[in-house]
C-alpha cells in the first residue's frame, strides 16, 4: 500500500526449521526462535512443514470453507464475511484437524513451553482467507496472553495481504520504560499514525470499486462498509468513525493535542517503530504474541490468500475477553481442549517419513 512504509523484508525474523530425531525443532532452533519471539514479538519459521503436509492442510481448509454452514469467526471483519470478501471461519475438532493442530504443537513444543503449561486452554483453530477487494485492516492487539499462529498452506504474495506486523511492539513487564518511559505512547501515536491512512486507503478503494468489472461492489455493501450502524472495527466507516464508535480508529482519537504530539514526535516515530509485512511461502509458519501490532492486509489479487490459524493461552484469559477475540467452533466449545491434550496425541513420524511420506494418517 503506497500510503503507508511498509517493508517486505522478513529476513530479520526469520528461523529455518530443523527437526531433530523425534520431529521436534532442535534445540538451538528452539533458542533462535525464543530470542526472536522475546526480542521481536513474532518469529517465522521457514520449511516448519513439508508441501504434502501443507497440502493435507489445505484440503482440511476447503472442505470447511465449502460447508455452507460453517462457523464464521464474529471478533472480526463481519462485513468482508457477509459480502464475501474473507472467510474467517473456524475449523470443526474433527480428528484429522486435531490431528494436524497437535503436529504442530509437538513440533513447535519447545518454544510453545516456554510460554503456555499444559493446562493453558486452545483457544481456537481457524481458517483466514481473504478475496479481491477485502479491506484492509486497522493496526491493532489482539487480547493479550495468547500465542497465536498463521501456517502458510500456499505461497502467499505481498500483494495478497500477508500479516503486517509492527516488531517489537509487544507488551511485557517494563516495555513502557523504554524509549524515555515513552514506548506505550509512541506507539499509540505510531498507530494512531497508521490507521489515518489505512482509513483513506479503504475509502479510496472501495470508491474505485464502484466501477470495478472483477471486484464489484455488491448491493448495499458500500453503505454497510461506510455509513453502517453495524459493529465491525476493520471496516472504513465514517459514521462509526465520527461518532466515536469505534475503538481502533476515531475522530475522539485525533484531538489537538494528540496532532501536535504526531507533529512533535514524527522523527521518532519513524525512527523507532516500522511496518513489516509477511509474504511466506508454503510451509512457513509465523508464531507471535497477541499484544504484537498487527493487521491483516487487504487482498489485492484475483487469487485468494489462505493462512491455517490456531492460538493457545499463554496466560489465565476471563471467558468474555477470550470470545472478544477467538471464536471457537462449536465442536471445541462443547468438549474443551488444552495444549496438554496436543501434545498428548500419537506421536510424530520421524522426520524422513514427515518430509518424504504422504501423511495420509492425517485425514483418515
Amino acid at each position: 500500500m503506497k500510503e503507508l512504509e511498509v517493508s517486505n523484508d522478513t529476513s530479520a525474523f526469520e528461523v529455518p526449521a530443523v527437526l531433530d530425531e523425534k520431529g521436534k525443532l532442535t534445540d538451538h532452533c528452539v533458542r533462535q526462535a525464543l530470542t526472536m519471539m522475546d526480542t521481536h514479538g513474532l518469529v517465522i519459521l521457514t520449511n516448519l512443514l513439508s508441501a504434502e503436509e501443507a497440502h493435507i492442510c489445505l484440503e482440511l481448509m476447503r472442505q470447511t470453507i465449502d460447508d455452507p454452514d460453517r462457523d464464521r469467526c464474529a471478533f472480526a471483519s463481519e462485513t468482508d464475511n457477509r459480502y464475501l470478501r474473507r472467510d474467517f471461519c473456524s475449523l470443526p475438532s474433527t480428528p484429522p484437524v486435531t490431528r494436524f493442530a497437535a503436529t504442530l504443537c509437538q513440533r513447535l513444543e519447545g518454544v510453545y513451553l516456554e510460554y503456555s503449561g499444559r493446562s493453558r486452554p486452545l483457544l481456537e483453530v481457524a481458517t483466514f482467507t481473504s478475496y479481491f477487494g477485502s479491506s484492509h485492516q486497522y493496526i491493532h492487539r489482539d487480547p493479550i496472553g495468547v500465542i497465536s499462529l498463521f501456517a502458510a498452506v500456499e505461497d502467499v504474495s505481498d500483494q495478497q495481504g500477508g500479516t503486517v506486523f509492527v516488531p517489537g511492539t509487544h507488551m511485557y513487564g517494563g516495555a513502557e520504560n523504554q524509549h524515555g518511559g515513552k514506548a506505550y505512547a509512541l506507539m499509540e501515536l505510531f498507530r494512531i499514525k497508521c490507521n489515518y491512512r489505512i482509513l483513506w486507503h479503504n475509502l479510496k478503494k472501495l470508491w474505485r470499486m464502484r466501477k470495478d468489472e472483477v471486484a464489484s461492489l455488491a448491493p448495499g455493501e458500500l453503505l454497510d462498509r461506510v455509513f453502517s450502524t453495524k459493529w465491525d472495527q476493520h471496516q472504513p466507516n465514517l459514521l462509526r468513525f465520527v461518532l466515536g464508535k469505534n475503538s481502533h480508529f476515531s475522530l475522539r482519537m485525533l484531538g489537538l493535542r494528540t496532532l501536535w504530539k504526531l507533529y512533535r514526535h514524527r522523527d521518532d516515530l519513524n525512527n523507532l517503530f516500522s511496518l513489516v509485512q509477511t509474504a511466506p511461502r508454503k510451509g512457513t509458519v509465523i508464531l507471535y504474541r497477541s499484544d504484537l501490532l498487527h493487521a491483516g492486509p487487504d487482498n489485492r489479487l484475483p487469487h485468494p490468500r489462505r493462512f491455517f490459524g490456531m492460538s493457545i493461552a499463554r496466560d489465565i484469559i476471563e471467558q468474555k475477553f477470550w470470545h472478544d477475540g477467538y471464536t471457537p467452533h462449536a465442536t471445541l466449545t462443547a468438549r474443551p481442549m488444552c495444549f496438554g491434550d496436543l501434545l498428548d496425541s500419537p506421536p510424530l513420524r520421524a522426520p524422513s517419513r514427515a518430509r518424504d511420506r504422504r501423511l495420509s494418517s492425517l485425514v483418515d
